[in-house]
């Protein structure tokens, strides 16, 4: 059998033996480098993933393993949205029309976040929720700043297609809380 693996060679066990293994920790640290830099790459996902979800200080604490106390925020302004009409707009198309939609609008919107003082809370289905004055406190500017963005989202809105429904006009409902 070893002069099958050595091609016909005539060599002892040992040498034979050592060679095997050599070759097989050669590719193991191979196998090791090309995996840790796959943990790494996927690492990264993950931590910009969190960023994104999560304010800054929440996302910092679960990744060093802390606890989150909850905050208490004295002058906050959120803002909620909703598509007018959703239900029948996803009765009338397929599922990745859906999300083609509900894509393009979120993107629309976080577009627009970025000229305000705002924090994207949550997205779920075709609601939207955004808040100012938490998790920075920004003084008294939190309602202006939520008020100026729903305009700006009213605008924009205002131009927006859906790609499937071209001809279906588009509105949205919006509700804003201070205190």
């Amino acid at each position: 059998q070893f002069k099958t693996i050595n091609k016909g060679k005539k060599t002892n066990v040992i040498d034979s033996m050592l060679r095997m293994l050599e070759q097989y920790l050669s590719n193991l640290g191979a196998l090791i480098s090309k995996r840790t830099e796959e943990l790494e790459i996927e690492k990264q996902k993950t931590e910009k993933l969190l960023s994104q979800m999560l304010p800054p200080s929440v996302a910092e604490a679960l990744k060093t393993g802390g606890t989150v106390e909850p905050e208490y925020f004295h002058q906050v302004t959120i803002y909620f949205s909703d598509i007018v009409g959703f239900t029948s707009i996803s009765a009338l198309s397929e599922p990745i029309e859906v999300v083609d939609h509900l894509n393009d609008l979120y993107l629309l919107f976080d577009a627009v976040l970025g000229n305000h003082d705002v924090y994207k809370v949550e997205t779920i289905g075709d609601a939207y929720m955004v808040a100012s004055g938490h998790p920075k406190w920004n003084g008294n500017k939190h309602a202006a700043e939520i008020a100026n963005m729903s305009l700006d989202i009213l605008s924009s809105v205002g131009t927006f297609k859906m790609r499937h429904m071209p001809d279906i006009p588009f509105r949205i409902r919006i509700g804003l809380h201070t205190g």
